[in-house]
């Protein structure tokens, strides 16, 4: 039975930006939770008096997203539809004086882990946190599984460093107890994310304990799916390969941003490789474990990017054809060594176009992988159902950013959200596949 709440008790966390922030969102809205809020997360229709607003802060489009969301409940609070809002996150950290200097409206600003700062604005006493004291946002089935913060890279193109400090691993034991009780209460798949997942354990141990913690969280039962995200390239344990190949709930999916091909422009990038280290790597993935989903990010127009680099660069996606790819137009950002070293050489219509180039490529390897399972079966996570269609993941997609896999129709037939089917494709888009149970 639902509770009901009246709105000056109930309390709206909107989160922007990435899953590391959402986790961010979600210890908070457990902590403000005990000091007896109601919580409400993002566009929930239900009436809220306070609102705070996570904002992300790492790229043109990220930091205007923020501001966008910030007036738009500035208007709010002007109306008096609403009693306090507060903005913290990635984008309070970087431009703390400059956004209360431009925004007076709202009611407070803070950092990233200001967490004590909010509790006691809003009246509230900090408790204790024990593992796995958070409200979910994401629905009940799944959860991400944030293990580390900050960043040691130095990566000329961006401003984690600066915004979140440097690397600190969460305890392995405390992360097993997170993801014991995460799954006691009914999570079936975690996702793992950091800045990077490659140098877990090293700032602590000097030795990286990302296969360790796999191969703890991979023996909890009950948790079915275990997805890996964020690994960096340099200094990747290839002990995860043998976990993937020889553990049935570790999913056979890595995210490993390389951002480029052109051995130049990562060199201007500070990323640590060149060409040589990525088509090793990407042989090693696929030779250890055959059907593995290799999600990557790119960036266009980075500063000195000639059109041979990016020729090359879309030779290699065509030829190395990935399942799941990202690509982001640069952005010069204000405290990195590219915009103190570089000026933003390539015109904004060149990045669009290259942008766009790419994508078209994807997309068209995308729609052909998708038609190659077309008339195969796997088993497929049911995310939600709407209306008479159920909408789903094969261990191959991560939720909001890959595939789907969209049954219908699922009337009359006992179906439910968080539950594995086995499912067999029977049509193909782009970005979807089409099945029946």
């Amino acid at each position: 039975m639902t509770q009901n709440h009246s709105p000056a008790s109930t309390l709206r966390l909107v989160t922007l930006g990435c899953a590391k922030n959402l986790v961010d969102s979600e210890r908070l809205a457990r902590q403000l939770e005990k000091n007896g809020w109601h919580i409400v997360f993002d566009d929930d229709k239900r009436e809220a008096s306070v609102v705070i607003i996570n904002t992300c802060g790492f790229i043109n489009d990220a930091k205007q997203e923020s501001i966008d969301t910030i007036l738009r409940y500035v208007e709010l609070r002007q109306k008096g539809k609403i009693s306090m809002l507060l903005v913290m996150g990635c984008l309070t950290e970087r431009y703390h004086e400059e956004l209360k200097k431009g925004i007076p409206e709202a009611d407070a600003f803070f950092g990233v882990n200001d967490f004590r700062a909010i509790i006691k604005t809003l009246g509230g006493i900090y408790k204790k946190e024990n593992p796995g004291d958070r409200l979910l946002a994401t629905p009940s089935h799944y959860a991400y599984l944030k293990i580390a913060e900050g960043c040691n890279r130095r990566c000329s193109f961006c401003a984690i460093p600066s915004i979140r400090g440097k690397y600190q691993s969460l305890p392995l034991s405390f992360l097993v107890k997170e993801a014991q009780h995460l799954v006691s209460k009914g999570v079936k798949e975690l996702i793992l994310v950091a800045q990077d997942l490659s140098y877990y354990g090293y700032d602590i141990e000097r030795s990286r304990l990302l296969p360790q913690l796999v191969r703890q969280l991979s023996s909890i039962k009950g948790l079915q799916w275990l997805r890996l995200h964020y690994a960096y390239p340099t200094g990747f344990p290839e002990e995860i390969l043998d976990l993937m190949a020889g553990k049935s709930n570790v999913c056979h999916y890595l995210d490993i941003p390389f951002q480029h091909i052109s051995t130049p422009v990562l060199q201007r990038m500070r990323r640590g490789y060149d060409e040589t280290k990525v088509k090793k790597l990407i042989e090693l993935f696929r030779t250890r474990v055959p059907d593995i989903a290799l999600r990557t990010s790119l960036i266009v127009g980075f500063p000195g990017e000639t059109e041979k680099d990016f020729r090359k660069l879309y030779d290699f996606v065509r030829n190395t054809r990935f399942e799941r790819l990202g690509i982001f137009m640069y952005s010069h950002e204000e405290g990195t060594w590219a915009f103190h070293h570089f000026n933003d050489s390539i015109p904004e219509k060149v990045k669009q176009q290259r942008y766009h180039e790419l994508m078209k490529l994807q997309q068209a390897i995308s729609l052909q992988m998708n038609k190659e399972k077309i008339g195969t079966s796997a088993p497929v996570l049911i995310d939600r159902i709407e209306k008479n269609t159920a909408l789903g993941r094969t261990q191959y997609d991560s939720p909001e950013i890959d595939n789907q896999v969209i049954i219908s129709p699922v009337k009359g037939k006992e179906i439910k959200a968080g539950n594995f089917y086995p499912v067999t494709f029977s049509g193909a888009s782009a970005y979807d596949l089409y099945g029946s149970l």
